[in-house]
């Protein structure tokens, strides 16, 4: 069975709203990522017979072409199954750090297999980082439980 899980961070006390959108963008990272890298601009000029070129010029990007390829069992198990997610918790950023170098450990890469989410800090949070940022979550890409669960079964569930 395919899961996907997100660990979040407790010591933020994130309101319910600000969590949820945390937790979003922590479950659609390993999505989004790969939609931006495999993505092609397409220009006006290939639209036809939406537009003329006149009407905005032959090389204003009008839409975004994309194909991905998904792995056979993450696309049965998960995007054509249950879809399962849990939401875990960390108690502070240094237990979230821990899950990824457990991680790590077990030979995923960030940015691939799974994604550490910051906010921008617009709204609630204060920023911890240089780059005026807060680490708020760690997401992982859908994967076989057994070896999700050796990274989430240091955390609870998000309570």
């Amino acid at each position: 069975m395919y899961k996907q899980i997100i660990i979040a961070r407790k010591d933020l006390n994130m309101s319910p709203g600000k969590l949820s959108a945390q937790v979003s963008h922590g479950s659609m990272a390993f999505i989004t990522t790969e939609l931006r890298r495999l993505s092609q601009a397409i220009p006006r000029r290939a639209m036809k017979p939406f537009g003329s070129p006149e009407e905005a010029g032959d090389d204003e990007t009008v839409a975004y072409d994309c194909e991905v390829v998904f792995d056979k069992d993450l696309y049965e198990q998960w995007i054509d199954g249950s879809f399962t997610k849990c939401v875990l918790q960390a108690k502070n950023r240094n237990h979230l750090m821990k899950a990824k170098t457990m991680a790590e450990e077990l030979g995923m890469r960030e940015g691939e297999d799974f994604f550490l989410i910051r906010d921008n800090c617009y709204t609630e949070l204060e920023p911890e980082d240089e780059d005026g940022r807060t680490l708020t979550c760690i997401g992982f890409k859908p994967m076989d439980s057994e070896l999700i669960d050796l990274v989430g079964k240091k955390c609870h569930l998000y309570m």
